[in-house]
């Protein structure tokens, strides 16, 4: 059985009003030509936001968007803008970061320059997670999707201030803690890649779960290991000649796979693919075996697409999701492409839940904890 933390709940943190409360949202969000494509996770941080602006906080914004120093949560500003007041403050350590905070009025809001634009975040380093906890007087992390990487905004800030979750994270957290715990007949459908990183959870919900399915590159890895030609399939840095998994009654894969060939796009059973083969997606077959799966489970766990969905391989996906949002289980689905996918081309409504996070979202279901959690719990401050 998995063990049930309890988590500090922000509105559980007594009067706001007038106190300055630094609050972690995850505004990670996909942007092209400065305008944001996906405010999925935006619109999933405005609850947390807006409690607090209707508690009397003065509420300062901190968040990471993109991989490079030059990226700027400006176009985030911009998309919160159309469902709240909110104001820009520009990096923190500027003057004008500083004025910007140190002039907020109870209820109002200031969104941050992108975190990663300093080393100090991602290398956790203290003295930079010291000058952010000097931005606040209460610590709040709503960053689910980002509290599985040790950075100094997620683990370093609780250290200095009394730290409380947001809304979306513990809502987060309740429905993933429930998935580790399934009702029976229960359904794990694990897509994507890196076979290493996620054979620890393969190996552990295969005993939790009446059926796991295995699919996407991750299925490459079972195939090679099982003697069948994979050709210029994608597959992980691992071996898994000699696993229990590989014998499992529990394990589900592919019945059939779409590959691209010498002569073109076809649909083969898996032994029957050739060397100059490429695996990019499930087949018809698989489908049809995964809805009548989805049909008969209490309980559907989902994470990662079945095929290369970058590469526009997404029809399965898309298939499968409209079969989960069917169901009368109940279903929990995350990682970046697979919610991509299904808010693009399913009516979402039918799903139970759909995570913000990808691998937060798998080391939760492994671990059932997270670094940013760890941090908050053994804060000297016990909150």
């Amino acid at each position: 059985m998995s063990k049930i933390l309890k988590l500090p709940n922000i509105k559980k943190a007594g009067s706001l009003k007038g106190k300055t409360v630094l609050l972690r949202s995850s505004l990670n969000v996909p942007i092209a030509d400065g305008v944001v494509i996906d405010d999925f996770r935006i619109i999933r941080s405005l609850e947390t936001i807006k409690f607090l602006s209707q508690q009397g906080a003065k509420t300062v914004i901190v968040s990471h968007v993109g991989r490079d120093k030059s990226d700027t949560l400006k176009p985030v500003y911009k998309s919160l803008k159309n469902h709240i007041q909110i104001k820009w403050g520009g990096v923190f350590s500027s003057n004008e970061g500083q004025n910007a905070v140190s002039n907020l009025k109870p209820g109002e809001i200031v969104l941050l320059e992108n975190l990663r634009q300093h080393d100090g975040e991602t290398m956790n380093d203290k003295k930079f997670a010291a000058k952010l906890a000097k931005l606040g007087e209460i610590y709040v992390n709503d960053a689910f999707a980002a509290s599985h990487r040790s950075h100094a905004s997620l683990v370093g800030v609780p250290e200095k201030l009394p730290s409380y979750f947001g809304l979306n994270f513990l809502r987060e957290y309740e429905e993933l803690e429930g998935a580790r715990t399934p009702k029976h007949p229960s359904l794990f459908i694990l897509g994507g890649a890196k076979f290493e990183t996620k054979l620890p959870l393969v190996q552990l919900y295969i005993k939790r779960y009446d059926e796991v399915f295995v699919g996407g590159a991750l299925a490459n890895d079972i195939f090679k290991a099982r003697g069948y030609e994979i050709g210029q399939s994608l597959v992980s840095d691992v071996d898994l000649r000699g696993s229990s998994i590989l014998e499992s009654n529990e394990l589900l894969l592919p019945l059939d796979v779409v590959v691209e060939g010498l002569d073109g796009i076809s649909i083969k059973d898996p032994e029957n693919v050739l060397l100059t083969d490429k695996i990019v997606d499930a087949g018809p077959k698989t489908v049809r075996m995964l809805n009548t799966k989805i049909k008969k489970a209490k309980n559907i766990l989902w994470n990662g697409p079945l095929g290369n969905y970058e590469d526009g391989f997404g029809e399965p996906t898309t298939m499968v999701g409209v079969a989960v949002a069917k169901s009368r289980g109940h279903s929990v689905v995350g990682g970046g492409d697979t919610v991509a996918a299904l808010i693009a081309n399913v009516d979402i409504s039918g799903i139970s839940f759909i995570s913000t996070a990808g691998g937060a979202m798998l080391t939760l279901l492994e671990t059932g904890t997270l670094p940013a959690i760890d941090a908050i719990l053994d804060s000297k401050f016990g909150v």
